[in-house]
């Protein structure tokens, strides 16, 4: 049952959830259309497990193990390929990248697990083919309140309010904020001036005083007006 490349069929009961996976929320409307196609045509392609003790946990397939439960398969074709931890956690995060079906808070959650487990920075830049820099942007974004990331997470506020709202140490200010991008649907330039308004042009004290004293014109006999004439 364990011959490595070989598709097996195992029991949904024996399969457990991958400690590793970077998806927080998976989309019920998805599911359920992942489930029908399933019970009509059947799982195309199998997943990939990994033994544990008496279980076999998911490396790569989370998706469509649940879709098929909710199909009410009780066996799934799957792979059997035995990894470590590390392994396991990098395919997890990058089959969910490479699919973009991953939220921004849920790819920085993924990088600080990857960072706890021992990868650096520069290593899980150069496996993803992305730059140092976006992965340590991304990091920035875990500094925010909880409920800004729930937020992120579950795509009230674009990635964009939530960079803006790093210039806001308070995290109590933050949630005021969050309430007021997702009430009065603000844009990212008005929550940007909400955080730093910019000061109202004052005139200068020097001038003000120079309008109230200006001499007033003086007209004399010998000085012409010219009134416009007013026709009927």
């Amino acid at each position: 049952m364990e011959e490595k490349d070989k598709i097996v069929y195992v029991s949904v009961d024996d399969i457990i959830p991958n400690r590793f996976q970077p998806r927080l929320a998976f989309d019920e409307k998805e599911l359920n259309s992942l489930s029908d196609s399933i019970k009509k045509y059947g799982i195309i392609q199998p997943i990939v497990l990994r033994k544990t003790g008496e279980k076999y946990e998911i490396i790569a397939g989370e998706r469509r193990y649940k879709a098929s439960l909710l199909a009410g398969l009780n066996k799934i074709p799957a792979i059997i390929n035995q990894t470590d931890d590390n392994t396991s956690a990098e395919i997890a995060l990058l089959e969910n990248l490479q699919r973009k079906n991953l939220t921004v808070i849920e790819e920085s959650q993924s990088y600080k697990k990857l960072l706890d487990r021992g990868f650096t920075q520069d290593e899980i830049a150069s496996k993803l083919g992305i730059s140092q820099s976006s992965i340590a942007n991304k990091l920035r974004l875990l500094s925010l309140s909880d409920d800004v990331q729930d937020a992120l997470l579950k795509e009230k506020i674009s990635e964009r309010h939530a960079r803006a709202l790093l210039a806001v140490d308070n995290q109590e200010k933050q949630k005021q904020l969050l309430n007021k991008i997702i009430a009065n649907k603000m844009t990212v330039r008005e929550l940007e001036e909400e955080i730093n308004p910019k000061p109202k042009e004052k005139i200068a004290t020097a001038d003000i005083e120079k309008l109230l004293n200006r001499e007033p014109v003086s007209v004399n006999e010998n000085t012409s007006v010219n009134v416009p004439s007013l026709s009927n």
